[in-house]
């Protein structure tokens, strides 16, 4: 006998039920949100623009930002609570980038926009994101500057974030340009212009209380100092070239290495640094290896020298890429470099097989030495736990979300892993329900939750059909993109 309407709704409200049922009080509780990244085009038609014929522009990107895919921002180093009993979440992350266009006779730029520090809200089912920002009016040449402006309404389709674990994420909510935001960027376009979904993915963790530290090493005599490190990211477009349709690859690290999205940290420093000369010599641990389509490159044995206000960085030995030091002693027990424009060596041309010439502009280097036991080494941007921005195919959804298509796959949020024995519920419902009803599955009750296709803004004086700036493909990396670096 089939069963009846009536335990089918039942066996339905049950397992709906339960998806709205907390897990447990230490679920409930606020967490602390430490760690994770934001990614973020912005709005992918106006980078073109920006390096395009028009503008004759460029972005770089600010405080440890990165790239992730062809257009993307990558913001790092998440901070924030979220509730999962109320669904409350606030995000702030690190980085920015700067966009210059128009330039003028006197070196400024008609068009400049720097967005740093974006910061994403959401409570009571609506989100939006703030970021500060200035900007050069269009027209007038005005310099305005304001911190936390609610730059975008984010699109959250009816989608419930109460009950999250860790990390928390959602891709490709839609955002739409507020009339603050407008204003904010300078005119180029109107109060809601549809701008590039957002991506994000956080992690959380139960509040603790602060444990004290360990007493830190003292500096002993002779040993030199305490503990370093140093910062490279490569180069940008070498590692969007890895990654990208033409390599096709990746990189690996090992040995300590620690990849901070735009840059990887080679730890553990040991040598010598005299104070009285400025010298350095230091040995660092850690690997990192770059493997592709007919191509593999393995950077080890890393060593920084610095005398005569200028840095050395080798890999086995061999010099890479040198570096401007400037001032090269402690403050406050520490000796920094921070983000040092570096250059490759003619060495440093072969290590990468001809790909760049010597003399090709590389990514920053930074330098960090403590030379006493009290110092602290600047912390690493934290990208968090996941390696993609892409979650896991294990959403969760109220059944008031919105309803997806089934050849669709845009929008997708997840808040953590569902029991084994709930799963195991839904599925004997759904089962019920196809015996019922197989001629038809019009109706059948979802739990992936969707958002709405963002809606294209008409009138765009300055959109552009295809996205042609952020270059990644090897004919575009070939050392003669320094307006992206």
């Amino acid at each position: 006998m089939l069963p009846s309407r009536s335990l089918v709704s039942a066996l339905l409200a049950a397992v709906l039920g339960a998806l709205l049922v907390p897990v447990g009080t230490a679920q409930a509780a606020e967490r602390t949100v430490r760690g994770g990244r934001l990614d973020w085009g912005v709005r992918s038609s106006f980078q073109s623009y920006v390096t395009g014929p028009v503008a004759h522009g460029s972005w770089s990107l600010l405080g440890g930002a990165a790239t992730v895919g062809a257009s993307r921002f990558r913001f790092h180093s998440a901070a924030g609570s979220y509730d999962p009993g109320g669904g409350a979440l606030d995000a702030a992350f690190s980085g920015g980038v700067r966009f210059t266009g128009h330039p003028k006779a006197d070196g400024s730029y008609e068009l400049d926009l720097t967005i740093a520090r974006p910061t994403v809200r959401i409570s009571g089912g609506r989100g939006a994101l703030f970021a500060d920002m200035t900007s050069r009016a269009k027209g007038t040449g005005k310099v305005t500057t304001a911190s936390q402006v609610p730059l975008a309404a984010l699109s959250l389709g009816g989608v419930d974030m109460r009950g999250g674990g860790s990390p928390v994420a959602f891709t490709d909510v839609p955002a739409t340009l507020t009339s603050q935001g407008a204003a904010a960027f300078a005119g180029y376009y109107p109060a809601g212009t549809a701008l590039d979904p957002v991506s994000l993915s956080v992690d959380t963790r139960a509040a603790e209380a602060p444990t004290p530290s360990s007493p830190a090493p003292s500096r002993t005599a002779g040993a030199g100092f305490v503990d370093a490190a140093v910062d490279w990211g490569v180069r940008r477009t070498f590692r969007e070239y890895v990654t990208g349709s033409v390599a096709q690859g990746g990189w690996t690290l090992s040995g300590g290495a620690q990849d901070g999205g735009a840059l990887f940290r080679f730890p553990r420093g040991h040598g010598s640094y005299d104070e009285e000369k400025g010298t350095l010599d230091a040995s660092f641990a850690g690997a990192a290896r770059f493997t592709g389509a007919h191509f593999a490159l393995t950077l080890d044995r890393i060593a920084v020298k610095v005398a005569d206000g200028r840095g050395t960085l080798s890999s086995a030995g061999r010099p890479l890429i040198t570096f401007a030091v400037g001032r090269f002693a402690p403050r406050d027990g520490l000796v920094a470099v921070s983000e040092a424009p570096a250059t490759l060596t003619a060495s440093g041309a072969e290590v990468f097989g001809g790909m760049y010439p010597a003399g090709t502009a590389m990514d920053p280097v930074s330098l960090a030495v403590a030379v006493e036991g009290a110092a602290r080494l600047p912390e690493l941007p934290d990208v968090g736990s996941g390696v993609s921005a892409a979650p896991s195919p294990s959403p969760v959804a109220r059944p008031d979300a919105a309803a997806p298509s089934s050849s669709s796959d845009h929008g997708r949020l997840y808040l953590g892993l569902v029991g084994a024995g709930l799963l195991v519920a839904v599925a004997v419902a759904f089962a019920v329900l196809r015996w019922r009803r197989r001629s038809s599955t019009a109706g059948r009750p979802q739990l992936v939750a969707q958002f709405p296709a963002p809606l294209e803004a008409s009138g765009d004086a300055t959109s552009s059909p295809t996205h042609q700036g952020g270059a990644t493909a090897a004919t575009a990396d070939n050392g003669s993109d320094a307006t992206q670096n």
